[in-house]
């Protein structure tokens, strides 16, 4: 059997390059039938790329990796298909100022294990909008399925009519090839969404990135909130994927006034309390001795971390809490899981909430996502001015709530953490980061 030779990263790079200078002569009428066309096609096999990414990675469930591609192929086209990006793009007469839109040229983007089919489609929307080239180096656990979701949209890209070689994949990922990708002199900007190691390299590459931080978002309930609705929130939001996606509730802070409601809550909605002997267990499992999460309990359901951890709980038990009084660095509850467990904590009254919250973002997921369950409307402007997270998102689940799904943010799969969590932005990511804007500016007495 005669073994097929992979492009090494440098050769990637050329050919992605020759490519996007055919790309950027082409007008906005080009770039959005190849965008319609690439959305299409990816809404029509979205089953496919997600059972894949299923049967290769084996976290989350398949219903809810269909969801995501949709969302990418879908909502994210759907907020992005008007967008003028070619061209003049704005002409303010008045102030004499034309806005003209410029491709960046290549894109260097790193994809995670945890969210693979999905974030390949929704960087390369973004990248062929802007009119430019995009080479991924997939996470080694996904390598299959985003080879071929990238193969399938460089594909039909192609015809629709874009030139050959505008997406380009590393079959053979490595850390080597990765950094190599990085800091190579032709690549204009890296879209880092993975480990926070990778992000600091990206950042370190001596080229322009833009990197997100891990999250680790608290969900704070305080006395005036819905708790039935509360409740189903958080857990439907926890339990979506089996919390893999980043905005993921990580723990909940119950003020102390409504603590009874919301365990009965719980309790009536599937969730299982463990005892002291299971919490022990279940942490000498959740963090490997190297600090770093064990990868056996992402994206898995209760039985199967359970039978990691040792522990028996009940077949009905959809969501694992584990009471919590201590928050430190190290306290393996106190970070972030990427699986259904949720820490509980209890919180004295609003500013004991609200100091809980900031403890654990300063561990981990600092400028990321918070979430707040509350009817009182000082409450939550109070929250948003107290918190040092990029999200703040109020009365609803930070799944769905942080990537634009369910509430008004830009749809994206890619979420900034500002300078505190280590990134260029608090934004949420979309074609506007891909454009140089150039300015002509008339002369003006002001």
């Amino acid at each position: 059997m005669t073994q097929v030779m992979t492009k090494e990263v440098t050769v990637l790079i050329e050919e992605a390059k020759a490519a996007q200078q055919k790309y950027e002569s082409f007008n906005q009428e080009q770039v959005d039938k190849i965008v319609d066309a690439v959305a299409a096609e990816m809404t029509a096999i979205t089953k496919e790329l997600a059972q894949m990414a299923f049967e290769e990675t084996g976290f989350g469930k398949v219903e809810d990796k269909i969801t995501k591609n949709l969302f990418a192929s879908e909502a994210i086209y759907s907020s992005i298909k008007d967008e003028r990006t070619v061209g003049i793009i704005h002409h303010d007469e008045a102030e004499g100022i034309y806005e003209i839109a410029v491709p960046m040229g290549v894109v260097a983007a790193l994809i995670p294990m945890t969210n693979p089919t999905s974030t390949v489609i929704f960087k390369a929307l973004l990248s062929l909008k802007t009119r430019n080239a995009i080479v991924f180096s997939p996470h080694p656990a996904a390598v299959k399925s985003i080879v071929e979701t990238a193969r399938r949209i460089e594909e039909v890209a192609v015809k629709a009519g874009a030139p050959a070689g505008l997406i380009q994949v590393i079959e053979q990922p490595s850390l080597e090839e990765t950094e190599r990708m990085m800091q190579h002199e032709d690549t204009a900007i890296i879209l880092a969404t993975g480990g926070s190691q990778m992000v600091k390299a990206a950042y370190s590459s001596g080229n322009p990135a833009i990197g997100v931080g891990a999250g680790n978002g608290p969900a704070f309930i305080e006395k005036t909130a819905n708790i039935a609705q509360a409740v189903e929130h958080i857990l439907a939001s926890k339990l979506f994927d089996y919390g893999v996606i980043c905005t993921s509730e990580e723990s909940i802070i119950a003020e102390a006034a409504v603590k009874d409601e919301v365990v009965k809550t719980l309790l009536e909605k599937g969730a299982y309390f463990l005892n002291d002997e299971q919490v022990e267990k279940l942490s000498k499992i959740a963090i490997r001795e190297n600090g770093t999460l064990n990868p056996a309990i992402v994206g898995k359901p209760v039985s199967v971390i359970a039978k990691l951890a040792g522990i028996d709980v009940p077949e009905s038990a959809t969501i694992l809490i584990v009471a919590q009084t201590i928050i430190s660095e190290d306290n393996p509850y106190s970070r972030e899981m990427l699986a259904p467990i949720l820490p509980l904590y209890i919180a004295n009254n609003w500013e004991d909430g609200v100091e809980k919250v900031s403890q654990l973002l300063n561990i981990e997921g600092i400028g990321h996502t918070a979430i707040l369950h509350s009817t009182d409307k000082a409450k939550v402007e109070a929250f948003g001015l107290s918190i040092n997270a990029s999200r703040i998102l109020v009365n609803t689940g930070g799944t769905l709530g942080g990537i634009g799904a369910t509430t008004m943010l830009n749809p994206s799969l890619t979420l900034g953490c500002g300078t505190a969590g280590g990134s260029s932005t608090t934004d949420n990511i979309s074609a506007k980061h891909l454009l140089n804007i150039r300015r002509v500016a008339m002369h003006y007495d002001r």
